[in-house]
């Protein structure tokens, strides 16, 4: 590897870029008031980042060296916090998949129970 490259400087670089891409307010959204009521959105964050370099010589003999690093990322909204005086509430936004609903489920089911075994 040349001197020009260096795989240290580019994972560097990319995790200084992330860092100050993911940030609270990236997670925690500003809030902001509507009359009575303030609103905080949160909002999800995925990433994924790689980097990588090399060097190799041609048939000719010829020598190089090459390297990159790169980074992608979704955000997406999952809930809203709404505050209207003394009452609070989370909104979530997403759809809750098959394991939520039936976790969701579980203390209904456990009452069931109960006051089936209760009236036996």
């Amino acid at each position: 590897m040349s001197d020009n490259f260096s795989i240290n400087e580019s994972i560097s670089t990319l995790f200084e870029k992330l860092e100050d891409f993911v940030r609270t307010k990236t997670v925690v959204g500003e809030p902001f008031t509507v009359g009575e009521t303030t609103i905080i959105p949160f909002i999800d964050i995925s990433f994924g980042l790689g980097t990588g370099g090399g060097g190799g010589t041609d048939e000719k003999g010829n020598k190089g060296t090459g390297g990159g690093a790169g980074s992608g990322a979704k955000i997406s909204p999952s809930a809203i916090l709404v505050i209207k005086g003394d009452n609070v509430e989370l909104l979530p936004i997403k759809k809750a998949g098959s394991l939520e609903k039936l976790i969701d489920m579980v203390p209904g089911i456990v009452e069931k129970v109960k006051d089936h075994k209760c009236c036996e």
